[in-house]
């Protein structure tokens, strides 16, 4: 997008128009082919639809009139306002520090950029992206920031002309190949990290590395250095994120920080524990008892499968169903919580009528057994169906977390 075409999107009119049109199906308009306010009706359609992502992701873009959003892939890549904020937070929290210098070498949309922004007195953006350049500087401005000074490079050109030191360096590399498949190793990514630490590491004793969700843990450790933390992000109990916090010359066993936060970006969970407390830890399996349990997403997707169930004094359902039980409700749990009403349940009593269906470690999926039985999606009861240490179990069980 070309600077022309953001002032132009940017005009009053034309924001009155996407703001009043936020319901509007942009295929429609895609169809209808016609210019609106002198603009392609795809540019338009284009916007409506980012607008509608936006809502819910970034609600300080979608509500701030003038924001021009980028295409779609890029919108998807991006961070959301609660991840981008929790950045900052914990940034701030590891540096003790007040107004810090940070560069941003991956800068993108300029989510995160812009909301680091907020505990720097400066912040360099790198983007070689000249479209998004383009309009991440554009929303900056209309945002109100005065400390970002954006660059038109990569990264490695940018780092090969440093000539200062810098608080903070975040990377968020590129997870998508030249043929716009997904990937997860750092090493594939662009800008490749491993390559570039060693040097950046020459300009900031303090990198933070955001991957995909899907990267396993423990080969981010083996592929980066000097990891002090490792936080593993959900939004609303979805997995989002993983943040590699790195301090040069750090030599200890990382810490694994297990975050849920709500949709404003507040925490609602905080779980932590090592790989080494992990292994040493010993689960006491049993059958279901009163209460049974279900990690949030950052914690099974961390894999403290044993010391979730240690530090709440929990006993596990099986060594591969990562489902809690107990006789006593422990009501500030970090994940679901379930009272078992029937745990002799005959399905087949439920045919006709509305339940929530979860399986754990089960044959049939949700879907099937919905089939099967023609149980009707919803309603207050749930229908959990898994596998115990010798045998299957499917209850009956009310939420209460």
């Amino acid at each position: 997008m070309l600077p022309e075409e953001i002032l132009q999107i940017a005009n009053a009119d034309v924001q009155d128009y996407l703001f009043a049109n936020t319901d509007e199906d942009e295929k429609k308009l895609l169809l209808a082919g016609k210019e609106i306010f002198g603009i392609r009706a795809p540019l338009i359609a284009q916007q409506i639809a980012a607008r509608k992502k936006a809502e819910a992701k970034l609600p300080l873009f979608f509500n701030t009139s003038g924001v021009v959003y980028p295409p779609s892939l890029n919108l998807e890549q991006t961070s959301s306002e609660a991840t981008g904020k929790f950045k900052a937070q914990i940034v701030s929290k590891e540096t003790s520090q007040q107004q810090l210098t940070i560069a941003d070498f991956t800068g993108g949309f300029g989510v995160d950029s812009f909301f680091l922004s907020t505990i720097a007195k400066s912040l360099d953006y790198v983007e070689s992206d000249a479209e998004l350049l383009n309009i991440a500087m554009h929303n900056h401005a209309v945002l109100g920031n005065s400390t970002i000074e954006h660059h038109h490079q990569t990264a490695e050109e940018f780092l090969d002309k440093i000539k200062t030191g810098y608080d903070l360096i975040y990377l968020d590399p590129s997870r998508r190949d030249s043929n716009a498949k997904k990937i997860f190793r750092l090493a594939d990514c662009q800008p490749n990290v491993q390559t570039l630490l060693p040097k950046i590491f020459d300009y900031s004793k303090l990198v933070l590395v955001k991957a995909s969700p899907l990267l396993d843990i423990q080969q981010g450790l083996i592929e980066l250095r000097f990891v002090k933390k490792v936080f593993v992000v959900s939004v609303g109990n979805e997995c989002k994120e993983l943040l590699f916090m790195m301090l040069k010359g750090f030599t200890g066993e990382p810490s694994i920080e297990t975050i849920n936060l709500n949709s404003d970006g507040t925490v609602k969970h905080i779980f932590s524990f090592t790989f080494n407390e992990e292994r040493e830890t010993n689960s006491v399996i049993n059958t279901p008892q009163a209460y049974l349990y279900e990690p949030n997403a950052s914690i099974l997707k961390a894999g403290a499968f044993k010391s979730i169930g240690e530090r709440f004094d929990l006993q596990k359902i099986a060594t591969s169903t990562h489902l809690y039980t107990s006789n006593l409700l422990q009501s500030d749990f970090q994940g679901r919580v379930f009272k078992i009403e029937n745990q002799k349940l005959d399905v087949k009593d439920l045919v006709g009528e509305k339940a929530n269906i979860i399986t754990r470690n089960y044959p049939l999926k949700p879907e099937e057994i919905k089939k099967k039985f023609k149980i009707i999606d919803g309603g207050n009861q749930y229908v959990i169906a898994f596998s115990g240490a010798s045998k299957k179990f499917v209850v009956l069980a009310t939420r209460l977390e």
